[in-house]
């Protein structure tokens, strides 16, 4: 799972090597986020304790937290989405009570997402690559195309 490392506030760029990825329960499960970073960070305390609860099983924790954050008054708020992967599961996580596993196991998020799937999709069905250096290339293209994405990428593997 990577990450790029752009933050904008509306069209500013106001910190260009943040990280979006985070390692959770063990470093069995990875987590990633697109949009308000208070939000995000409060949704991944949120999921790793649902990871806690629910013994690492990934897909019930994200069914649980989607669960709550669209039902509790507070949560129904936030506005950011989630990307969380381990060995098996690979899931969007949204507010509106979205827990999407798409039928190709690869997930994107934020507005270099769809350039990020595109890219990465082509390079899986027509290199040979590492799937860490498809996720480089693929958010590195993202970066020279989506004006709020950039090339600080950072990649963690399970």
């Amino acid at each position: 799972m990577g990450g790029d490392g752009q933050v904008t506030l509306g069209d500013s760029i106001v910190k260009a090597d943040a990280v979006k990825v985070r390692r959770l329960h063990k470093d069995k499960v990875l987590a990633g986020f697109a949009g308000s970073a208070a939000d995000a960070f409060a949704l991944l305390d949120r999921f790793e304790g649902k990871l806690e609860e629910f013994k690492g099983n990934t897909r019930r924790a994200a069914i649980e937290l989607a669960k709550d954050w669209r039902t509790d008054r507070v949560l129904r708020r936030l506005e950011s989405l989630l990307a969380v992967a381990d060995s098996e599961t690979s899931l969007i996580i949204g507010g509106n009570g979205d827990v999407i596993e798409p039928s190709d196991g690869i997930i994107a998020i934020g507005s270099g997402g769809t350039c990020a799937l595109a890219a990465t999709r082509a390079l899986l069905q027509h290199t040979s690559l590492s799937a860490q250096q498809i996720v480089e290339a693929g958010l590195a293209i993202a970066g020279e195309i989506n004006v709020y994405a950039n090339d600080r990428i950072t990649v963690f593997s399970l």
